[in-house]
């Protein structure tokens, strides 16, 4: 399926006005919309076409919406298929897993945000287009295998009908021959056998211990016994060795070995060939890898987006309908950069434009960008696209682009790995540091907490002027607190508060944000959060904690050291992340792994709902 190309999402509701409102919310996602005024109508289409995502009513006369669930998980063609219930009613917590039962994948309530509902609509939406792109690759990638088994197997047919080896190996490619004589115990590499073990053809002698040398140890037992079958059934067999080079290099190999009877009928010869399937390893590998990440990336950007609905604040509803859907567009602009990029990363000219481009009039040259293209690593572009439209949100109610006056200069430049960038206002009101607000704390947790950078505000008189600077690097290390502010705040005998303490370790600035306000509301004192590992075990070696929650993956870092050393003083911890639970390493059997993004009620079940002594209790066992 092209990327560009429209997916169905069907609209199932017994209303045609609420069938008519969620059209036109999800108009301009750009989809091919279907209507069905009924179970049985769904159902109808749905066994004619290919749909990315179910939009249904809870209730509805004839089939309600879990049994219209059911029926279509019940179909191999739609079990993966996305499945969002809207309902006007009170949910039981029984009712939403009876929903998870049937295949349900979230839930929207009435009255419908329609920010709100084009947001988890599109990301299901996007993440089907993903699959059937994987799914042309995965369908690739078997007609490549087939296509060298059936060369294997034709060259096989080619060795047993003839002796000329060395032809055979050298018109295959990449395959290479060989013979064992049982009788004189002689065995003779081809040049072919030669080049895929990576030895001199000239000066390389075959013998039994230099070939056990060059193939992988944990491999030479499979090997050893397919080549003792064949001596013994009189059969060909096959299997799948890796081969330690001498300069090093890994190679996989896929080797054939067939028995040869001399005139009296026994088996006097071993021979076969080698096919190097590096590639084809590679290529599984690959796969396997992009459908992890595509997952993960998923979850993250869901993460994200439920961060900043938890922690946006507003005086009305629709002061944080705009806010919200200001800082979800942010991050839906830059996300657009990073796909044009394969997530490479995006080019700082372009974001900063797309950041100021509604803000700029016609015919006025009030928005001045001076700077050169800069390739940006895909967190920190993410970081800096929200802190830029805080900044233009802020200049457009309270500063410089409240007034037609007013004007803003955006320049940037790199110094010794440093990225220095500033954002000057002038003819705009004078403002003070409260007109900031919520904004600025966005700023300063995106760019301070998650990237180690800082951020400098003048609020003058003439205009506010900010200046931000960040590493730059190859991936920005995520600094919380350096080594001073850790031994500054942590007195050395410290005293254990009288509310619970827990410890949170999470890389990036929104999501530990939230996290953190959510525990805070809950009555808890946070420790942190933290963004590496060592900034955590610095406090753990100065002050007692009750329970901690890890993000397993920081940034390319892995959180098991604190995991050590929590299990090893008895303190219970669970692990958050956006990949799949199977990715946590198996010494930690039994610790429970919250998938991101992670709801109020799961830390409000997790703390709340039990006694300090009970909580994380399969994880304080497992430790």
């Amino acid at each position: 399926m092209p990327q560009e190309a429209k997916v169905n999402i069907l609209l199932v509701d017994d209303q045609p006005a609420k069938l008519l409102s969620y059209e036109v919310i999800l108009r301009e996602l750009g989809e091919n919309l279907v209507k069905a005024s009924s179970g049985r109508e769904a159902l109808e289409y749905l066994l004619k076409s290919e749909i990315a995502v179910v939009l249904m009513d809870v209730c509805m006369p004839e089939l309600d919406g879990f049994q219209l669930a059911a029926m279509i998980r019940d179909h191999p063609r739609f079990r993966r298929t996305a499945i969002i219930f809207i309902s006007a009613i009170h949910l039981t917590d029984l009712d939403r897993v009876r929903g998870y039962e049937m295949g349900a994948v979230d839930y929207v309530p009435v009255p419908v945000i329609p920010e709100v509902l084009r947001a988890k609509v599109k990301v299901f939406a996007e993440l089907y287009r993903k699959s059937q792109q994987l799914e042309v690759l995965n369908a690739e990638l078997e007609s490549r295998v087939a296509e060298r088994t059936a060369e294997l197997e034709r060259s096989t047919r080619r060795l047993q009908e003839s002796e000329e080896r060395r032809n055979l190996a050298l018109a295959a490619g990449r395959m290479g021959s060989w013979d064992w004589d049982l009788v004189h115990g002689d065995c003779v590499f081809d040049e072919g056998q030669k080049r895929i073990f990576g030895v001199d053809p000239l000066t390389f002698k075959v013998s039994a211990p230099r070939i056990r040398r060059l193939i992988h140890r944990d491999d030479w037992p499979s090997v050893r016994t397919t080549l003792r079958r064949a001596r013994r059934d009189a059969c060909s067999s096959q299997v799948e060795f890796r081969i330690c080079r001498p300069d090093g290099q890994l190679r996989w190999c896929l080797g054939t070995a067939a028995p040869s009877r001399d005139n009296a009928k026994r088996i006097s010869r071993v021979s076969g060939i080698t096919i190097d399937i590096t590639e084809r390893k590679e290529a599984e590998e690959r796969q396997a890898l992009l459908v992890r990440e595509v997952d993960h990336r998923a979850r993250n950007a869901l993460a994200v987006v439920h961060a900043i609905v938890c922690l946006t604040r507003a005086d009305n509803i629709r002061q944080f309908v705009t806010a919200v859907e200001g800082r979800i567009q942010a991050l839906a602009r830059v996300h657009s950069l990073l796909s044009s990029s394969r997530w490479h990363g995006a080019d700082i000219a372009q974001l900063v434009e797309d950041e100021l481009a509604p803000y700029r009039p016609q015919n006025q040259d009030r928005i001045k960008i001076h700077g050169k293209s800069l390739s940006l690593e895909p967190s920190v572009a993410q970081a800096l696209a929200l802190a830029l439209h805080e900044l233009a949100t802020n200049a457009a109610k309270y500063g410089a682009l409240s007034r037609c006056s007013g004007g803003v200069h955006i320049r940037w430049e790199l110094r010794e790995g440093t990225l220095f960038l500033q954002w000057t206002e002038n003819g705009g009101p004078a403002v003070t540091a409260a007109a900031g607000g919520f904004g600025i704390r966005v700023i300063k947790a995106s760019i301070e907490r998650q990237l180690g950078g800082h951020v400098e505000m003048d609020w003058r008189s003439e205009g506010v002027q900010c200046k931000i600077s960040l590493p730059h690097r190859s991936r920005a290390e995520i600094s919380y607190l350096d080594a001073t502010e850790i031994s500054a705040a942590v007195p050395a005998a410290a005293v254990i508060s009288p509310r619970r303490r827990i410890l949170v370790l999470e890389d990036d600035g929104l999501i530990a944000a939230m996290i953190g306000q959510t525990l805070s509301e809950l009555g808890f004192e946070v420790v942190g959060p933290f963004g590496r590992v060592d900034e955590a075990i610095a406090v753990l070696d100065r002050q007692p904690i009750d329970a901690a929650i890890l993000d397993v993956n920081l940034g390319g870092e892995m959180a098991y050291p604190v995991a050590h050393l929590l299990r090893a003083r008895d303190t219970p911890f669970v692990f958050m992340t956006g990949y799949g639970q199977e990715t946590v390493e198996e010494r930690f059997p039994g610790v429970r792994v919250l998938q991101k993004p992670i709801e109020r009620e799961i830390l409000q079940t997790l703390f709340v709902a039990r006694a300090p002594t009970m909580m994380f209790a399969g994880a304080r066992a497992t430790a």
